[in-house]
């Protein structure tokens, strides 16, 4: 019973997550962590995150039996039922944003209340099934973790929390365009418009090249903003580029292009990991000009 009640929550996106929310947190404390408020922070984020992954999986039904890939997901195989998938998801969220609520401040629930309706309101109800922009969509909701974390521990959203914000939402791009391209038959018999269907795998292989060198610009801004130092430019320079690398080979005659998607997405992970786990150590003293929202 209990296994079913965690798949349906997508346990691998909320370890992800719990990576980069960390990361946002550790850089906004700069040595200084409340471990309570950490605690806090991961344990809610986390529960949001399930609660829209379970009310995702119950409105996908649908279309996850017609994909390879989903089909025997819990909600699709009989193992729970939608009433019962969806009611876990709004306990969960409950829960979730309550403790946000009562250990953060409103800066950090307003962000993560953002990332919940985009994700379970714009982009599971319309975008996926709908439109080619349903990635960017989505990867609006994946960049919230790490700013959720920066903003609990800050208390404000300065120049830091809108690059990682920045920064997150465009590596979400490439990470998706490579997951369809090695997905494009489940993607197609599921009518789901991600781009190498809608537009041709040659227009995704050009933006995920695009996305990436845009990420690694935006990445370059957090040292030059002062907000970390010489280590993670170091690592972001050395991850990123050897991603644009990994891409550019997509270009090559002759080549597997599904195998070379999945190298595209399995670097995608190590790189967000690489530069979460180092700006959470390579941090700086600053005090940030911009100051967009404060918490107090």
């Amino acid at each position: 019973m209990f296994k079913r009640y965690l798949q349906v929550t997508k346990p691998g996106i909320i370890m992800g997550n719990l990576i980069s929310v960390a990361g946002g947190f550790f850089l906004a404390s700069r040595g200084e962590i409340d471990w309570i408020l950490m605690l806090a922070t991961v344990i809610g984020l986390s529960l949001v995150v399930a609660s829209g992954c379970a009310i995702n999986n119950y409105v996908d039904r649908d279309i996850d039996a017609k994909m390879q890939r989903t089909r025997n997901r819990v909600t699709v195989n009989g193992e729970m039922s939608g009433k019962a998938a969806f009611f876990h998801g709004v306990v969960l969220g409950v829960i979730g944003f309550a403790l946000l609520a009562y250990f953060t401040n409103w800066v950090a629930v307003a962000f993560a209340a953002f990332g919940y309706v985009v994700y379970v309101g714009l982009y599971t109800m319309y975008f996926k099934r709908n439109s080619v922009y349903g990635t960017f969509v989505g990867s609006l909701s994946g960049a919230v973790p790490p700013v959720v974390g920066y903003c609990a521990a800050a208390g404000q959203f300065d120049a830091g929390a809108a690059i990682l914000l920045t920064m997150f939402c465009i590596w979400q791009m490439p990470h998706s365009y490579a997951i369809a391209i090695f997905r494009y038959k489940d993607y197609e018999a599921a009518g789901i418009p991600v781009l190498p269907v809608s537009q041709g795998i040659a227009k995704a292989k050009r933006h995920i090249v695009l996305h990436i060198a845009a990420f690694a610009v935006v990445a370059a801004l957090l040292p030059l903003t002062g907000y970390v130092g010489i280590g993670f430019m170091v690592v972001a320079l050395a991850t990123s580029l050897w991603w644009l690398a990994m891409a550019l080979r997509g270009y090559r005659l002759g080549i597997d292009v599904n195998k070379w998607a999945r190298q595209v997405f399995f670097f995608s992970i190590i790189t967000v990991t690489a530069l979460s786990v180092t700006m959470a150590l390579d941090f700086n003293e600053v005090s940030p000009n911009l100051l967009v929202f404060a918490a107090h």
